[in-house]
């Protein structure tokens, strides 16, 4: 028997119905498919990409307003600073100006009274009639300078404070007199706890 036969009659034996045309078709990848997958993976990731920079943007947007919003305000800050500044030193002057303008007006009304006593003892020989005239123009400055905070450095025969006293002289002294104001050369006057004008003094040793 020729090996064609043999052949022959072994397909012959297998059935129709046996066969499965699945098992003599190569499975073919579905190369558009995966094109297309990876298709949409990348437009995915191109869009996440765009969101992510959107978002970065705007970030970047808000940070940007809020910068300027903040240089906005410092200099408004900065420029309100430089009034106030210069008002300050302005109300400063004013107040130095005006005091010393209430100070020397409460003045005037003495020297009214001295010129007054000068013209009324002008052709006097009562030296006790001026001498009381001076007195009351005396007792009325001491007071009109009390009422601004200014009253005199006790001196003599307190001991001897370098705060207040200027020691001009020493002079011999009794043993409990030593470190004492033994004389007071030029009164000193406080005006509101702060040393206006040292007491000058004689100080005992």
């Amino acid at each position: 028997m020729s090996r064609k036969y043999k052949r022959f009659k072994f397909y012959n034996k297998v059935k129709p119905e046996d066969i499965n045309p699945q098992d003599y078709v190569e499975p073919i990848a579905d190369e558009n498919v995966n094109d297309r997958s990876e298709t949409e993976t990348i437009a995915e990731e191109a869009d996440q990409d765009m969101l992510r920079i959107e978002t970065l943007q705007q970030q970047l947007s808000e940070a940007k307003a809020a910068v300027e919003k903040e240089k906005k305000e410092y200099l408004f800050l900065m420029a309100d600073f430089d009034n106030f500044r210069k008002r300050t030193i302005k109300e400063k002057a004013e107040i130095l100006r005006n005091g010393a303008e209430k100070v020397l007006a409460g003045l005037l009304p003495i020297v009214d009274d001295f010129e007054r006593g000068l013209q009324a003892t002008a052709g006097s020989d009562n030296a006790e009639g001026v001498r009381e005239g001076m007195e009351l123009i005396y007792n009325k400055l001491v007071k009109y300078l009390a009422d601004n905070g200014v009253k005199p450095i006790e001196s003599t025969g307190t001991d001897f404070d370098a705060d207040v006293h200027e020691a001009i002289a020493t002079v011999p002294a009794a043993p409990e007199q030593k470190g004492k104001v033994v004389d007071t050369v030029q009164k000193g006057y406080m005006i509101n706890d702060k040393v206006l004008r040292h007491a000058k003094v004689a100080v005992g040793e």
